[in-house]
């Protein structure tokens, strides 16, 4: 080979590799309970590594409003969120944090290059979704998943303070 060769094949070989991508749909159903005082529940929603240790907090739904960040004092009803992770952040979390949402069904999407992705090595992971209502319940869901993969599509469904929870895994 010329040694002008290796001037066009050397670039070429320190390209990065395509990392592994994959987007994440979630959907959260908050369901209608009859309560004489009925409270928008609290939600948090990550991604534990096989061994319960957080990869990556995707959302969490508190109230932002309440003055002088009041609503931060009830983030800590969402007992196993916050003992894995939420007492070590500071809200709000940029990409993370929002508005409690109202009974319905709540569609969140993260792309494979998204900051709660970007870091995911391949492997076994699960989805915890958690909820704690003022003057109501606490639930929390788990499903089990694989990164990256094939096409996923998973649920668990919730009895009190959750509806269906689904996850799309797309490759």
């Amino acid at each position: 080979m010329k040694p002008s060769m290796f001037k066009i094949l050397i670039p070429a070989l320190t390209l990065p590799l395509p990392a592994f991508a994959a987007d994440l749909e979630l959907n959260i159903e908050v369901p209608r309970i009859n309560a004489a005082e009925y409270h928008r529940p609290y939600v948090a929603a990550w991604i534990e590594k096989a061994d319960n240790s957080v990869a990556s907090n995707l959302l969490v739904w508190y109230d932002v409003d309440m003055k002088n960040g009041e609503g931060t004092k009830w983030l800590k009803d969402m007992r196993q969120w916050w003992r894995r992770s939420g007492r070590t952040l500071t809200m709000p979390v940029d990409g993370v944090s929002g508005a409690t949402r109202p009974v319905g069904q709540h569609a969140v999407s993260f792309k494979g290059a998204s900051k709660q992705l970007a870091g995911l090595a391949p492997g076994s992971y699960t989805l915890v979704v958690e909820a704690a209502r003022e003057v109501g319940g606490r639930e929390m869901l788990t499903i089990p998943f694989e990164w990256p993969a094939k096409a996923q599509k998973l649920s668990a469904q919730g009895k009190t303070e959750l509806g269906k929870v689904g996850l799309a895994v797309k490759p």
